[in-house]
């Protein structure tokens, strides 16, 4: 699977009530590998930048004069993205824009250009339950530098998420099993019969605590509609 992790700065935060997109990055994954190539442009809004946006990632109406329109990088941007798994911090708000920026065109929706999207803000929430999950607050977590991280840029940020996505799904290949000699060993074990008797080691009433507050908070996280409440309940 062709991986791109995208991120990108507007000018307000929202499209329906007339905000652009005035900067896109990309950087491409195969293979759980970032290959070095990149998608990084900045956009002519032809508009006025909000003064809260404008302090989060510095960009100017000024310096955006000259900048191409998004019609000119359309197409490069969905050549770049074309059949991709797209990774995306808080995806509802990127594509959102995206969407709208395509929909103005003509153009099929991220959607339908993609062959999924992964919210990396929702993946945190589900594993980081009632803790921070920001970019800078993963960062954190999994030791990613982001020291020069100063101002919100998009294709840094988009590097920036690459490596947490990374940190965050480290040792999912380790679980691949070796179908040719793993049930063997399995049956030698189980009829050998000199198998030591397993050692039954029972939660302190301090862990069973913990585990009924950490369980409370995906219940509370998932708005109640985690499996074993409708369980307790049927």
């Amino acid at each position: 699977m062709r991986q791109v992790i995208l991120d990108t700065e507007t000018t307000g935060l929202d499209y329906r009530s007339g905000d652009r997109v005035i900067e896109i990055g990309c950087v491409e994954m195969v293979g759980r590998k970032l290959t070095g190539r990149r998608f990084h442009r900045y956009i002519n809004p032809q508009r006025d930048i909000d003064a809260g946006a404008q302090e989060v990632h510095g960009l100017t109406r000024e310096f955006l004069a000259d900048k191409p329109l998004f019609s000119a990088i359309a197409d490069e941007l969905e050549e770049f993205i074309a059949g991709t798994e797209l990774i995306i911090h808080n995806a509802s708000f990127d594509v959102g824009f995206l969407d709208h920026e395509l929909g103005l065109l003509g153009r099929e929706s991220i959607g339908k250009l993609c062959a999924g999207i992964l919210d990396t803000l929702r993946m945190a929430r589900e594993l980081r339950p009632g803790k921070r999950n920001s970019l800078d607050a993963l960062c954190s977590e999994y030791g990613v530098n982001n020291s020069g991280r100063h101002l919100h840029g998009a294709l840094l940020d988009a590097e920036l998420l690459a490596e947490v996505y990374l940190a965050m799904t480290r040792g999912q290949d380790s679980l691949i099993m070796d179908i040719d000699s793993s049930p063997t060993r399995i049956l030698e074990f189980g009829v050998s019969g000199d198998h030591p008797a397993p050692k039954v080691i029972r939660a302190t009433a301090a862990e069973l605590a913990d585990h009924a507050r950490v369980m409370g908070e995906i219940g509370k996280e998932s708005g109640g509609k985690c499996l074993w409440e409708a369980e307790k309940s049927a």
